[in-house]
């Protein structure tokens, strides 16, 4: 491999030949592993790509090693709060690419990092020219981050622990004030909400958009009206269950997913409260059952195909070298109102 391969070299920045050293083979083998070229045994170049990880190396010729060696494959990798709107995200990503010219190996990965980083490590090795992470749960691995940021040309769909990968998606923040704006406007003051948690992770900024909007409308948010829920259907109601036997009132409920207010729904029609007239409740996605739910669902709209469409776009301008590649490329989301939610029944 010619030296002008090798990354600069930057004080205290780790080398090759560190890696080379730690892994027991020679710095040109630790280039081809990294550049995809060459040669190099499956175990070899897990182990050299696993020791890079944990040394923090972070190659500068990365696109350029890959602009000249393309597969034309692009990977998607999928974990998590992805696994309930990853139908349609996937779909304008495959459509997206096949549009390019490109094949998208696609891998969903539920349990440890260690299953996240091997399934990205596979992906890795089948010299796919970038991979999407549709993760939610991993996107805090350092290990995993790490290679999404060495080992591959990436975008996210989440954002990943010390940035460094672009990422595609909603404005979390601006969803939950919009549906949080929504139900003050309609004169509720006491909201309970419903955020969703996955391996003890809160994920992105909804609750803190629904704080922010009820604080801006005069409102005071109680801490003893939020209850996680897991984004299922079942979690929702749970988690309205818990809210209701705790008899503290409210008059409006936000669920940070389509799932978890069908749950809500469900456990206050068991408990004899109707939607909306005694409490309403909102939720986010709009996902394809939302608008036939009993009553139909106001929801915050994200267009999920949308952005696994953004992301093979962003991706291939990374592939292709783009400076201008954007570090946040952020999709609108808009209220839609059904039939769920209504003005606050007078006290």
């Amino acid at each position: 491999m010619h030296h002008e391969h090798r990354p600069e070299r930057k004080t205290g920045a780790i080398s090759l030949r560190d890696i080379g050293i730690e892994a027991g083979v020679s710095f040109q083998t630790v280039s081809k592993v990294l550049h995809g070229k060459g040669n190099v045994s499956d175990a070899t170049r897990a182990r050299v790509l696993a020791i890079a990880t944990d040394l923090g190396y972070v190659p500068n010729s990365l696109a350029r090693g890959l602009a000249t060696q393309r597969t034309h494959s692009i990977g998607f990798l999928a974990s998590g709060l992805a696994a309930f709107v990853f139908g349609p995200m996937l779909l304008g990503a495959e459509r997206e690419a096949r549009k390019h010219g490109y094949f998208m190996p696609f891998s969903f990965v539920d349990g440890s990092a260690v299953n996240a980083r091997h399934a990205l490590q596979q992906l890795i090795e089948r010299r796919v020219d970038g991979v999407i992470s549709a993760t939610t749960v991993f996107a805090t691995d350092a290990a995993y981050v790490n290679l999404l940021r060495m080992g591959v040309i990436s975008v996210a769909t989440h954002p990943v622990a010390g940035g460094g990968v672009p990422v595609i998606g909603e404005d979390g923040i601006r969803t939950g004030e919009l549906a949080a704006e929504h139900l003050m406007g309609l004169g509720h003051r006491s909201l309970a909400i419903m955020p969703g948690e996955w391996d003890g992770t809160t994920i992105n900024g909804r609750l803190e958009g629904n704080l922010a909007a009820i604080r801006k409308a005069g409102g005071v948010p109680d801490p003893n009206l939020v209850d996680v829920g897991d984004w299922t259907i079942k979690g929702g109601y749970e988690a309205m269950n818990r809210l209701i036997d705790r008899g503290i009132p409210f008059s409006g409920v936000i669920a940070h997913n389509d799932h978890m207010a069908m749950g809500a729904i469900r456990a206050l029609h068991e408990a004899g409260l109707r939607v909306p007239e005694d409490v309403s409740v909102v939720g986010c996605d709009d996902v394809d059952f939302a608008q036939f739910t009993n009553p139909p669902l106001t929801t915050v709209r994200i267009s999920f195909e949308s952005t696994g469409i953004m992301a093979v776009r962003t991706l291939l301008q990374r592939i292709d070298g783009d400076a201008a590649v954007p570090d946040r490329v952020v999709l609108p989301c808009t209220i839609v109102v059904r039939e769920s939610s209504g003005p606050a029944p007078a006290r």
